[in-house]
């Protein structure tokens, strides 16, 4: 059992956070400033959507962005105000007023530092792709659906639910809407659309939100602005945590500590992906958002989480180490001390143009087509999370996606089990090819089933391959194979393929075979002849694979992994 202070000590920052610095600070510098372009409009018109204000949002993201850099888990997540998190607080603030958020933002940091501790980071496996895809769908369109108030011109009418004010907003505007307000929005979108086209390396939000503000004073537009800023940060001041406020609050509190968790775990585990830095630590990228969100709302500050769109741009604009967050953290804090005047003057008409673009392209198209194509379960569970999240909320839409996969999961489990068990008594003769020698190759039979559930083992279980030249994956006793484990082999297939290890397939079975193909999985290998319905023909393209590669000796080793 590790001790308290051993558990808290690797929770802490430390020297190989920074390693390489010395070669990478120029990368980093510019990834910086280049996230920080693109993070300001986002972090003005999330603070404005909550309800909270723009400066709430700028100072969230430079609190709490800092905070989250220094003792995260990953070395390139960027952290702040986020659109999945602003569809929580509009109704809490609704109902109990700005000082209600600040009081949640410190429990729900609470709430998140324990989670950490406890070393729950590791559930994230858990939940299934179908969720997550439809989660994100549904907070688009919720975001999207935030900014028709602003987009038409007209005051946001009141009520918690955001379709119903969304279309009260469009009834509204007909009779006293602002054509101007309108006219903004379109400029954004176009202007975005086109930079987007001409110069994908151009900061298009920003320069949207330019034309936009530039446009207005021009033409002296009446529409609504942002406002005064503060010109620094504002002084640090403990809110209301009265035992009887804490207890009205805790629900609020779960839900917001939820999703900043997950959010922010989905978000390192994207990055993790894009960047070929070592994997993130859930449990240390726990800690640093639970010291965030305990410190951004001293500050005045919203609660925050990993932003996955920041993150992506950081990765991609060449960060190495967390140098480029904290840089990205300082530049805005320039932009609160130097830009203030300048920034008041920006419509926030311009700004639900540039969240709208946002929650557009927050869905990815290709991966909601996979998982509606997988399998008719996983696009029910993918459906049933879209439709509760816009319905209802993000918590009780992720209990219900997690209830509908756990439900057709068991059923799936319970239609194979006869066909599992025969295929198991039945065996595998495996002595033919226990004889050869001198080849890196290994052979792994997947038995039972490939689920959300079993998803991450598998991928755990693969990933530590390291003498391997040639792999087979052989399927025929899979009886089970679900969108996330699809996915899941897609990732293996494309880590190993990465490393210079060839993947072969056998025995994929014509319904596993159909989800195999919609999620994409089979275009990772690297030539479709890799696919086998014989084993000794799997083994005879696997030596000749080895016979190219020069040097080293081996054994053909077979393992059994049993999904279930």
């Amino acid at each position: 059992m590790i001790k308290p202070v051993a558990l808290v000590r690797t929770l802490l920052p430390r020297r190989d956070d920074y390693r390489d610095l010395s070669a990478t600070w120029r990368h980093d510098v510019v990834a910086g400033l280049t996230v920080a372009v693109v993070a300001l409009p986002l972090a003005l018109g999330f603070g404005i959507t909550s309800g909270m204000g723009a400066a709430s949002g700028l100072v969230t993201a430079v609190v709490a962005g800092l905070v989250a850099a220094v003792f995260g888990g990953s070395n390139v997540q960027v952290s702040g105000p986020t659109g999945a998190m602003t569809v929580v607080l509009v109704p809490l603030v609704a109902r109990q007023g700005r000082d209600a958020v600040l009081t949640v933002g410190v429990m729900a940091g609470a709430l998140i530092l324990a989670a950490a501790i406890a070393g729950a980071g590791r559930y994230l496996a858990f939940v299934p792709w179908p969720v997550i895809e439809g989660f994100t769908v549904g907070i688009a369109t919720i975001i999207l659906l935030q900014q028709v108030p602003a987009a038409l011109g007209v005051a946001r009418p009141d009520g918690d639910n955001t379709l119903a004010v969304a279309v009260r907003a469009a009834w509204r505007s007909g009779s006293g809407g602002h054509w101007q307000a309108a006219a903004l929005v379109a400029l954004v979108v176009v202007v975005v659309l086109v930079t987007s086209r001409v110069r994908r390396s151009l900061p298009a939000s920003l320069l949207a939100v330019a034309a936009a503000t530039l446009t207005a004073e021009l033409a002296h537009l009446d529409v609504a602005r942002i406002g005064s800023l503060p010109s620094r940060l504002p002084s640090p001041a403990l809110p209301s945590l009265a035992p009887g406020r804490l207890s009205e609050l805790f629900g609020a509190a779960i839900a917001v500590a939820a999703l900043a968790a997950l959010e922010s775990l989905l978000s390192a585990k994207v990055a993790d992906g894009m960047s070929d830095n070592a994997g993130h630590d859930s449990n240390r990228e726990l800690f640093g958002q639970g010291l965030a969100n305990l410190v951004g709302p001293v500050f005045g500050g919203m609660p925050a989480t990993g932003a996955i769109a920041r993150t992506a741009v950081n990765v991609r604009a060449g960060a190495r180490t967390r140098l480029s967050a904290i840089v990205h953290a300082f530049a805005l804090l320039g932009v609160v001390m130097f830009a203030g005047p300048l920034i008041s003057k920006v419509p926030v008409a311009a700004l639900a143009g540039v969240l709208m673009v946002t929650a557009t392209r927050m869905v990815e198209r290709h991966n909601v087509g996979a998982v509606v194509r997988a399998t008719r379960g996983d696009a029910a569970v993918f459906a049933a999370t879209a439709l509760g999240t816009i319905a209802f909320d993000l918590i009780v839409a992720i209990e219900i996606g997690l209830a509908v996969a756990a439900v057709l999961a068991l059923r799936s489990v319970a239609i194979a089990g006869t066909a599992t068990s025969t295929a198991l008594n039945e065996g595998v003769d495996l002595s033919s090819s226990q004889h050869l020698l001198d080849e890196h190759i290994l052979a792994y039979r997947l038995d039972g089933a490939l689920f959300f559930g079993a998803a991450q083992r598998f991928l755990t279980e693969l990933t530590n391959i390291t003498e391997a030249r040639v792999v087979i994956l052989r399927m025929p006793d899979l009886q089970v194979l679900d969108a996330t484990g699809a996915q899941a082999l897609g990732e293996i297939i494309s880590e190993l393929e990465d490393r210079g290890i060839t993947v072969l397939l056998k025995g994929t079975r014509p319904a596993h075979h159909r989800v195999l193909l919609a999620v994409g999985a089979l275009e990772r290998l690297a030539h479709e002849r890799h696919r086998f319905d014989d084993f000794d023909a799997a083994i005879a393209h696997a030596r000749e694979h080895v016979s190219r590669q020069a040097g080293g000796s081996g054994l053909v080793r077979h393992d059994s992994i049993v999904g279930t």
